[in-house]
């Protein structure tokens, strides 16, 4: 009965457009099994109903993105839910599509980021070529103090 219901939700939700149904079976046997502690694997349900384990994955998937999915055993024998979920295809695009969305928006932000990087760069060499020679001489390691003494062993020149 378990399984029944949950197909009657997962049409609901437009989960049957488009798909056979052995996989909307396999995986509606498959979670009401296990709802009822019948400890079935996917290899048992995937000999009975003769799909894919991808495609059992696949409908599982589906199913787990639909509100009924939220709900707890009790909740689920109790309650009706009585709004539809749109079709994975349609919430699939929508995700997709908004993908897409945010890498335009992160790649403007990218590119506005890179042109402040190289002003920067162009203000600092500009500050380095106009700056006095004295000032750029004055880099490394002065000759006056001495060199420091190797950590290990004797180098050359040392007591």
């Amino acid at each position: 009965m378990t399984a029944l219901r949950l197909l009657q939700r997962m049409k609901r939700d437009w989960m049957h457009t488009g798909r056979r149904p052995s996989g909307l079976c396999g995986a509606a046997l498959l979670v009401a099994a296990r709802m009822h502690d019948f400890r079935r694997t996917v290899k048992e349900v995937i000999s009975v109903v003769k799909v894919c384990e991808s495609t059992l994955r696949k409908r599982l998937t589906e199913f787990e993105d639909t509100p009924t999915s939220q709900l707890t055993i009790d909740e689920f024998m109790k309650i009706d839910l009585e709004e539809e979920c749109d079709p994975p295809s349609y919430t699939a695009g929508q995700r997709k599509l908004r993908m897409k969305q945010l890498e335009q928006v992160l790649s403007k932000k990218l590119e506005e980021v890179e042109g402040e990087i190289s002003s920067y760069q162009d203000a600092i060499e500009i500050e380095l070529e106009n700056s006095p020679p004295s000032r750029r001489e004055g880099r490394g390691r002065p000759e006056s103090l001495p060199r420091a003494r190797p950590l290990h062993g004797k180098a050359q020149g040392w007591p």
